[in-house]
């Protein structure tokens, strides 16, 4: 009976070690540079000055929004380090700032870099580096490709399918549009041309009678609306950031032209856009959204908006609530953090690509109701859909059917 005793001792000493060897992956902290006990190194670029600089508010709410998180514990007991630097939106700045941040600052990922020409600038280096670029800040469809580029995470919809909605939207309501085109000669507006031109299939070739390109380094657009108006057209497409579709929108109004005036959705914001070229001017543009607008009184008694606003007050207190950029900042951080919520105490790059394709229905705060993120290892496209709106007053009335654009190849 003792020997009994004795070997059934043994056999639950295994069984223990057995167990405790097994004990699951999660329950163990895995790190990669950037990740510690205590803190989780994120890393930015914004263009907090130079021709885009009406961006640089993103990356302060985004700041402000991870300084709230610490606060109140951090993200599993780690604070986020939340480190950005200024791009001047220069690509070749862009590179020299990401290079520092991964290998002087060694930061765990690049987070919302912004600007598609400074995003391509730094896309191959950090797919390389096997450092993730999460939910950059541009539209380009080029975000989506995890095949090629598996670090390389977009957030807001496409270019491509924002303008393939415009198109259908012209087909539907106006088939007979004369349309004038102002983009940015780079990636960004070549984008939304693409999508606008397979949006109008067979009926581009007659329906887009101008077009005019204009760089980042010019002062003033000026020159391009007055030979696009001069073009005969009843439409303009306004593909521009909000310095240069400011410009746009005055003068449209100085020359006394009177197109359907449709409008990308990233110079959407009436603090950084329609302010500056003036409410009056601006009554009547068309334009896209996917999220809540702090103009729209309709959204007061949201509790999103509530709960946005309160944050505000107290993270961002000298931020302007009207920038649509605030909005958008809040929500992408939010994603963020529940990315890395997520990934538990495997804080590796690779569980947070994992985790970041993993997204299931969240609702970050203050996009549209109906609206909300879905990723997969094969769908690096967080947000798919958006609704029209129509400037009127003050703020955007949205009409029409949260509708999707299909991308093309």
């Amino acid at each position: 009976m003792r020997s009994f005793h004795v070997q059934s001792a043994v056999l639950s000493t295994a069984l223990l070690s057995i167990a405790l060897a097994a004990t699951p992956a999660s329950a163990q902290k895995k790190y990669d540079t950037g990740a510690t006990d205590t803190e989780i190194k994120v890393g930015n670029t914004m263009p907090y000055s130079g021709p885009a600089s009406a961006y640089g508010p993103i990356g302060k709410v985004e700041a402000a929004y991870f300084n709230k998180i610490n606060a109140e514990g951090g993200i599993n007991g780690r604070k986020i380090n939340f480190i950005s630097y200024d791009d001047t939106y220069s690509p070749p700045k862009a590179v020299e700032q990401v290079r520092k941040l991964v290998e002087g600052d060694e930061v765990l990922i690049v987070f919302q870099p912004l600007g598609t020409p400074s995003n391509t600038a730094i896309q191959g280096y950090l797919n390389k580096k096997g450092v993730p670029q999460l939910f950059v800040a541009t539209g380009a469809t080029k975000w989506g490709d995890p095949k090629n580029f598996p670090w390389t995470m977009g957030w807001a919809p496409t270019y491509q399918a924002e303008a393939r909605i415009y198109a259908k939207y012209l087909i539907e309501n106006k088939p007979d549009a004369k349309v004038a085109i102002m983009y940015q000669n780079d990636d960004y507006g070549k984008d939304y041309l693409k999508g606008f031109k397979d949006g109008l299939g067979d009926k581009a070739a007659k329906m887009i009678i101008a077009e005019e390109s204009y760089e980042v380094s010019e002062p003033t657009i000026d020159s391009h609306v007055v030979r696009l108006k001069s073009s005969g057209a009843d439409v303009f497409f306004n593909v521009a950031t909000p310095k240069f579709a400011a410009q746009a929108i005055k003068k449209v109004t100085e020359l006394n032209w009177k197109p359907m005036h449709i409008m990308n959705s990233v110079a959407g914001s009436v603090g950084a856009t329609l302010r500056p070229a003036g409410l009056e001017n601006s009554q009547g543009i068309i334009s896209a959204t996917y999220g809540m607008d702090a103009t729209d009184p309709q959204w007061n008694n949201d509790p999103n908006m509530k709960e946005w606003v309160a944050f505000m007050d107290k993270w961002n207190p000298s931020a302007d609530k009207t920038d649509a950029g605030n909005l958008y900042g809040y929500n992408v951080a939010r994603t963020l953090v529940q990315v890395l919520k997520q990934c538990g105490d495997d804080l590796t790059r690779a569980n947070i690509m994992k985790q970041a394709a993993s997204l299931k229905d969240f609702e970050p705060g203050t996009l549209l109701p109906g609206i909300k993120i879905n990723t997969s290892p094969t769908d690096f496209y967080p947000i798919e859909q958006l609704q029209l709106q129509r400037f009127k007053g003050e703020t955007w009335e949205r009409f029409g059917p949260v509708m999707s654009g299909e991308i093309s190849g």
